[in-house]
This record gives structure tokens, sequence and C-alpha cells, in this order.
């Protein structure tokens, strides 16, 4: 399987963009793929709280590093492109061109436009 990082919205409509999430780590996994997605999985009660300036800092900061072990950056655009996903692209471009093999990705989901 190949290790992917998945850029997704989040802030604003949790419910709904919970939802596109997990359209889109189901998506990952038909096409045979690992999905991670920090911003779901950092932000969950215990774990680290997003309106916590110092809090979300560390969940971007882990999640770019994590980045790194991963072969592609794949960005779901039906919902729009948030700024905490301008972060990942940037992050995902970057590695790029830094490194031989990370690719940048986007992709629709059908039903969701």
């Amino acid at each position: 399987m190949r290790l992917v990082v998945i850029e997704s919205p989040y802030a604003g409509d949790l419910g709904r963009h919970n939802l596109y999430l997990r359209a889109a780590m189901r998506d990952c996994l038909l096409r045979g793929e690992a999905p991670f997605a920090s911003h779901a999985l950092y932000t969950q009660p215990g774990v680290l709280r997003d309106i916590v300036a110092e809090e979300r800092e560390l969940g971007i900061r882990a999640g770019l590093f994590w980045r790194r072990s991963a072969a592609a950056t794949v960005v779901y655009t039906d919902l729009g492109i948030s700024a905490g996903m301008e972060l990942g692209i940037a992050a995902g471009k970057a590695l790029r061109e830094a490194m031989i093999g990370h690719e940048l990705e986007y992709r629709t989901l059908e039903g969701w436009s």
C-alpha cells in the first residue's frame, strides 16, 4: 500500500467536513492506499484543542513531519481549499521538489461538488 496524506477541509462545518473526510479516506483505501489525516486524528477529544493556538501549531507540525514518510499528498477539492489545506499543499510541493517520488495529487469525489 502507498502511504498518502489527505488534505481536506476541516474547520467550519465539522459534520459535513467529517463526512467528506471519511469518503476521501474510503476513496484512498479502495485505491490501495493507506491514508493519514492529521487534521481529524489530532483534534479528537482529549488529544489537541484546535482552538488553542499552541496546540493547533503542534498538530500542524506533527502532521507536516509525518508527511515526510508519505509517498504523496492527496488534496480533495470538492469543498474548496482552506487555509490549513494551503499549508499542507505547500509542504507537499516542497517535498516534491526535495524528494524523488513524493507526489502531489488533486482529486474529486463523485456527488460532492
